[in-house]
């Protein structure tokens, strides 16, 4: 018998139970067996289904016990009257005949039934032959494996062994004595090796696990198979025919509960609909009848518990209007007291009204604090106010802390204030520099329609008219946008510390009935005020210091920063009051204000350097008057001036400055930092000074350069070449008139300036080690000075040589006398005067433009006459000075002696020597040339002319015309002898210029000054 066999025989009988049961739903309602499963029926319609077919094993059979268990009725207390009433009080027509098979639910016998179904399940055991099957079946050689571990393999279903869970094999005598290996099998294998898989793969299961399994032994387990699977089929078969009359039971007692469920479903509330109606109507005329009585009467009693509510809670009910009257007359107090009141009383929770009324206080109070907090918001709150606001907050709120709150808002009003300032600061920043740059634009433009316009102009001109940048006003705004920030921390930090302070000491807002209560209030640290100034205080130092490195160097002169460090010394000085600023706070701002003069001194000293050597390269050349000199003799021009106006502007604001950190300097760090401000002033200082020096050795340099290029006439500057159309009215062009006043200036600045400035500003410059030091660099610096002299005179000596050379080459050269055959000597020569001439225009140059190295000047000029008269001698000896007879001998001792008298002051011994050797080899000369043409005459005379008769003539000579020539040429030499003192003269000059000197005028010239710097140039 095949499952399509067993799966028809109940599809036969069922339709005739349906048919059955429908006929006696209306005869026997099966109460009992209602209740019964509707406990324990399952909820799925597929379980109500007989013809699902199902595969038939121990636990399906196991469940439809149970559920015939549960639908016949398994307790018997359960079976109680209404069936017994019901089937008493009927005619049992379908009685059952004795012997017969029921064909009727009514003729089966349910308490029969019921033991059948108890008995088959307490009898339930496992078939027999599936075990003697099983037992039947082992394989060989397995009976020497005693025990497996539980759950690694499974029965063979060819009853030949047992398959390892672990490999899919069959264990064998073999696969057990062998080592074991590590195969492992895929999850996808192992789905088609289960048997019970939906995926089986016989073939697979086969060749795998009954590989070395033999034919015999196939065909062995293939036979047990098919014997236990039709052994399984009758059993089947049997307990559906032993068991029948259960399966009936069960699918009527489905089939009504199908039934009664659908027709409570289309009808849920039966009968008792119309009820409901019936009583809703009587209902509704009660309530037409009684209730104008019933509203009355409850309007009555809220009215009595309004009423009594009314004269119990009158203060709470006016509490609100008087706690408004109270803060309107600003009895802050009272109101407090009348608000802790109402909150001491006891309400009952069923009465609404009371707590709406505590609600309205609360908002009146809500209210009032938020009106205390903005007090305490505001700036400008007195002490003994806040005081007063904490200690109602307290009242109010007890576990609350309006002091930090108080300290909260004050630091972030204060940060929110620095911050602004900062904003509108950019703001107006932004505004300005496009304002700028529009200007500049628009500047542009008029240029280039200039330039259009006037094609002929020069565009030099045009491009160096001054553009105004608008630095100036950009460093106004940072010095009040720094001034702002000042004015911030002056104005808010010393009353948020002098409140912290109160609250520290337990002064502040002190309630003597609660002073316990509050303490914990008030226990503040002073650290976390102390720490929030400081954060304040490191935000101002922030700003401050990116606003002074932002400030134009170039303004620094400009009361700017000197105003924003005075700002910050304010600050300082408010802050070093009692119970002003915390420690922490003072000592940073100490510090910002150093940083900050420290800054300041070095943008000083920067820019003193820059303007000197700026103004060093824009020499106008323009000669200052005798009092803006204030009657030095060095003729200057304007540069010294403005250089001394420059020094003088930084260092008298440096000066303030030193004061002022001296005056602020009271630890060893700031003393350090003192001195460390103090050297940068003292090398600032000299290198000023040796920059000024450097920029005059480099101004006379390239007039050295320039006084080798213009046309010389006889070896004289004529005429200087214009190359700028554009001078300085009354300024000087003569290259040599300018290296004198390069020379004035540099004599200026070592002998008037330096000492001037040295005195006035050493006590800012002074090293604090001792005065020995600073001597040393002010010699230093006289001695740098007095090289660059140096320099600057050999230039211009060097440059006037040239013409005392070309007028010593006239005088002996080119005046066309043979010396050989000289005339009778009447007196000094024009090319001697003519060379006086060029000595007596130096002495007129150099009075006027250096007259403290007048001297000096003309002594290297005077020596390097004489030089230049010896060295043209030695080189023309064999030329113009072959002969040399009496009178050639004794007119160039004449004029030797005129320029040695006019020029007796400035002859040095070096001169002296050189004249002395220049006579020497003129009498050898002489003699020589005496003796070679007159050897005639020496025989007809019977003698020849000595060394001596040549001097002892050329003295005649000369005490017979010098004295005339010098009065005759006293005009021309007056400068030389106005300041010679008569008593060193020789008495023939004093008779000569005894008359003459008094009346001299000393102002014979007028100057126009001039600077240079150059090489020294030694006379050949």
């Amino acid at each position: 018998m095949s499952d399509s066999d067993e799966d028809e025989v109940p599809q036969q009988r069922v339709p005739s139970s349906k048919g059955k049961s429908r006929k006696s739903k209306a005869k026997k309602p099966v109460v009992n067996f209602m209740q019964t499963l509707g406990k324990g029926i399952p909820k799925k319609k597929s379980h109500n289904k007989p013809n699902k077919r199902r595969v038939p094993s121990e636990e399906s059979e196991d469940s439809e016990v149970e559920m015939l268990s549960i639908s016949s009725g398994d307790e018997d207390d359960q079976k109680t009257g209404p069936d017994k009433a019901d089937g008493g009080g009927k005619v049992d027509d379908d009685k059952l005949p004795e012997g017969a098979e029921p064909t009727k639910w009514k003729q089966v016998n349910e308490s029969e039934l019921a033991q059948r179904v108890r008995a088959m399940r307490e009898s339930k055991v496992v078939p027999v032959p599936v075990v003697q099957k099983i037992e039947r079946k082992q394989t060989k050689g397995l009976n020497n494996l005693q025990s497996l571990p539980r759950g690694m393999e499974c029965i063979d279903p060819l009853g030949l062994g047992i398959i390892s869970s672990r490999t899919m094999r069959l264990i064998t005598e073999r696969t057990a004595t062998e080592p074991s290996n590590s195969e492992n099998v895929d999850a996808d294998l192992r789905e088609k090796l289960t048997f019970f898989s939906e995926r089986f793969d016989p073939i697979l299961f086969i060749s795998r696990i009954h590989q070395y399994t033999c034919a015999a032994d196939l065909e062995t387990g293939t036979s047990a198979l098919k014997s236990d699977l039709k052994g399984w089929t009758q059993q089947r078969k049997q307990l559906v025919k032993e068991n029948f009359d259960c399966f009936v039971s069960c699918k009527t007692t489905i089939d009504d509960i199908e039934s009664k469920l659908k027709r409570i479903e289309d009808d849920p509330e039966g009968g008792s609909s119309h009820l409901d109606t019936c009583v809703q109507g009587i209902n509704s005329m009660a309530n037409r009848a009684f209730e104008p009585l019933l509203e009355r009467q409850a309007q009555a009693e809220k009215i009595r518990a309004v009423q009594g509510t009314l004269q119990r809670f009158r203060t709470l009910f006016n509490l609100p209007s008087a706690i408004r009257g109270n803060l309107r007359k600003g009895e802050y107090d009272l109101a407090v007291r009348e608000y802790r009141k109402a909150n001491s009383i006891v309400l009952p929770s069923h009465v609404g009204i009371l707590k709406r009324v505590l609600e309205e206080v609360e908002k009146v109070m809500h209210d009032f604090k938020g009106m205390l907090y903005e007090s305490m918001e505001d700036p400008h709150i007195d002490l003994a106010n806040l005081e007063n606001a904490v200690r109602l907050l307290l009242e109010l709120e007890p576990q609350s802390d309006p002091v930090r709150r108080y300290f909260s808002i004050q630091y972030r009003r204060i940060q929110s204030l620095l911050e602004k300032c900062t904003l509108d600061h950019e703001l107006r920043m932004e505004t300005l520099q496009n304002k700028l740059q529009e200007k500049a634009l628009y500047e542009e433009n008029w240029k280039k329609i200039q330039q259009d316009l006037h094609e002929s102009v020069d565009v030099d001109l045009v491009n160096s008219q001054p553009i105004d940048s608008g630095a100036e006003e950009l460093d106004a705004f940072r010095g009040r946008y720094i001034r702002r920030l000042t004015a911030v921390i002056i104005h808010h930090i010393p009353p948020f510390w002098k409140v912290a302070l109160s609250v520290s000491s337990g002064k502040f807002a002190q309630n003597k009935g609660e002073k316990k209560a509050q303490g914990t209030y008030f226990s503040h640290s002073l650290e976390v005020v102390s720490g929030m100034i400081h954060d304040v205080i490191s935000a101002y130092e922030s700003k401050v210091q990116n606003t002074f490195l932002e400030l134009e160097e170039s303004n620094v002169i400009c009361p700017y920063l000197s105003d924003a460090i005075m700002d910050i010394s304010k600050a300082c000085q408010t802050f070093d009051a009692k119970e002003a600023a915390p420690t922490i706070a003072v000592d940073a701002l100490r510090a910002l204000l150093f940083e900050s003069t420290k800054l300041y001194i070095l943008k000083l000293c920067s820019w003193m350097r820059a303007s000197i050597e700026e103004k060093s390269k824009n020499e106008s050349w323009v000669p200052v008057t005798v009092l803006e000199r204030s009657k030095s003799p060095y003729a200057i021009s304007y540069l010294p001036l403005e250089f001394r106006s420059i020094m003088m502007a930084a260092m008298d604001r440096i000066d303030v400055m030193i004061k002022s950190l001296r005056s602020e300097a009271t630890s060893e760090d700031t003393l350090m930092l003192l001195q460390e401000v103090q050297e940068s002033v003292r090398l600032s200082f000299f290198n000023c000074l040796l920059g000024f020096a450097g920029q005059m050795e480099l101004i006379g340099g390239e007039l050295g350069q320039i006084k080798e290029n213009p046309p010389f006439e006889n070896g004289c500057y004529s005429q200087v070449v214009e190359d700028n159309l554009f001078h300085h009215p009354g300024s000087i062009t003569d290259p040599h008139q300018q290296l004198l006043m390069v020379l004035s200036n540099i004599g200026f600045c070592k002998d008037d300036l330096f000492g001037e400035m040295y005195n006035k500003y050493k006590h800012v410059c002074l090293k604090s080690s001792g005065g020995e030091d600073d001597d040393k660099d002010k010699e230093e610096l006289i001695e740098s000075f007095s090289a660059v002299e140096e320099k600057v005179l050999e230039e211009y000596t060097f440059a006037k040589a040239h013409c005392v050379r070309a007028g010593a080459t006239n005088y002996l050269l080119d005046a066309g006398l043979q010396w050989g055959g000289a005339p009778a000597v009447k007196g000094v020569r024009d090319p001697a005067v003519e060379l006086m001439h060029t000595l007596v225009t130096v002495h007129a140059e150099v009075f006027a433009g250096c007259e403290p190295l007048l001297d000096k000047t003309l002594g290297i000029l005077v020596e390097g006459l004489v030089d230049t008269l010896l060295s043209l001698f030695h080189e023309h000896k064999d030329t113009n000075f072959k002969l040399l007879d009496a009178n050639g001998y004794c007119q160039l001792m004449l004029e030797l002696e005129y320029f040695e008298t006019i020029l007796n002051q400035y002859f040095t011994s070096g001169a002296s020597e050189s004249l002395k050797s220049l006579q020497g080899i003129l009498l050898e000369k002489a003699t020589e040339s005496c003796s070679r043409g007159s050897d005639d005459d020496e025989k007809q005379q019977g003698g020849t002319i000595s060394p001596d008769d040549l001097i002892a003539l050329a003295q005649q000579c000369s005490s017979e015309l010098l004295q005339s020539e010098l009065e005759r040429t006293r005009i021309n030499t007056a400068c030389f002898m106005e300041s010679l003192p008569l008593e060193f003269a020789p008495e023939s000059v004093k008779v000569a210029y005894a008359s003459f000197r008094g009346s001299m005028d000393a102002s014979s010239g007028v100057f126009m000054g001039a600077q240079a710097v150059g090489s020294t140039q030694r006379w050949r």
